[in-house]
């Protein structure tokens, strides 16, 4: 058993950049542990991740606000507060919050992560 402790007072939240369009902050609840990683992940009106897969899955738990979430080949589908959200293993996908409001969700993902290219605003409802 391993007991994790929330965020140390005084430590800032991660600025997401790089694999996310728009404004993106992240606090880790769980380092990488047995091939999990889980954190809380806030994002402004209109940002996003871009594509990418988990090698075993991620699951998504909408606390607050509400978004966007797409498989590729399929139309993108709302979340909002109190949504979860199971994406399998290799499905590609992104993820974000909507033109008008902010989400925040706590991401447990399951082994690697393969990033892809940035989803456009054609493509991004949110935008």
């Amino acid at each position: 058993m391993q007991v994790f402790h929330a965020r140390k007072d005084g430590a800032s939240s991660e600025s997401r950049s790089g694999t996310f369009t728009g404004t993106v902050w992240g606090d880790p609840i769980m380092p990488t542990t047995d091939n999990v990683t889980i954190g809380n992940v806030f994002f402004t009106p209109g940002a996003r991740t871009h594509w990418h897969q988990h090698e075993l899955g991620q699951m998504l738990n909408v606390i607050a606000g509400s978004g966007w979430v797409c498989l590729e080949g399929q139309p993108p589908q709302r979340i909002r507060t109190g949504d979860v959200v199971w994406i399998r293993p290799h499905e590609r996908h992104w993820h974000g919050a909507d033109k008008d409001s902010y989400m925040l969700h706590t991401a447990t993902s399951i082994g690697k992560t393969d990033w892809s290219s940035a989803v456009t605003d054609d493509q991004y409802p949110g935008a």
